[in-house]
């Protein structure tokens, strides 16, 4: 799961298992594999390092990621 923030602030926790594609439109717009689309403030680049840990995570669970996101 990722972090998001929507457009009037509320965060919640996004499966992203289910992340089709991420776009700048110039709003990010997240599409899951259902076609659901999600508006988001994080930008693409801020989504892609979120997926990249969330994946480094799932892959390497014995890897410690503080929530400063330093090892």
């Amino acid at each position: 799961m990722i972090q998001v923030t929507r457009f009037n602030g509320a965060t919640y926790f996004l499966n992203a298992e289910l992340i089709q594609s991420v776009e700048a439109t110039p709003d990010t717009v997240i599409t899951l594999v259902n076609h659901e689309k999600v508006v988001v403030k994080e930008s693409v680049a801020q989504i892609i390092e979120a997926f990249i840990r969330y994946q480094r995570l799932v892959h390497n669970p014995n890897l410690e990621i503080k929530h400063n996101g330093e090892r």
